[in-house]
């Protein structure tokens, strides 16, 4: 399974990005899919799931100000981000292949892409 993130970029604080995951030939819709970012020096961050195509989980930090979401006919899934932070910084991960049928956060994912980086400064 290939996961192709990308989307990052350099915003500024209270600006907006939107990251893709591209997965051919993997239905993203079929399976749980997950958002995680790590910034220089601190641990990986759960940021949000993404199961049955419309059951959503979303980190603490990050709630009502990012939005994940998937496209069934481009097997892309998606974050949007909006009122970004320079906390918001780090390299973005989308992952998938957990065998946890809740989609918890803090399971094993199997898959993961290569990142993009978010980098929110002024």
């Amino acid at each position: 399974v290939r996961l192709v993130e990308s989307g990052g970029g350099l915003v500024q604080p209270g600006g907006s990005l939107r990251l893709s995951c591209a997965a051919p030939g993997y239905t993203v819709s079929t399976y749980c899919m997950a958002w995680f970012r790590q910034a220089p020096g601190k641990e990986r961050e759960g940021v949000a799931t993404l199961f049955d195509g419309h059951t959503t989980y979303y980190a603490d930090s990050v709630k009502g100000r990012f939005a994940i979401s998937l496209d069934n006919t481009k097997n892309t899934l998606y974050l949007q981000m909006n009122m970004l932070k320079p906390e918001d910084t780090a390299m973005y991960y989308c992952a998938s292949g957990t065998a946890d049928p809740y989609c918890n956060i803090d399971a094993d994912f199997a898959y993961w892409g290569q990142g993009t980086q978010v980098t929110v400064s002024s």
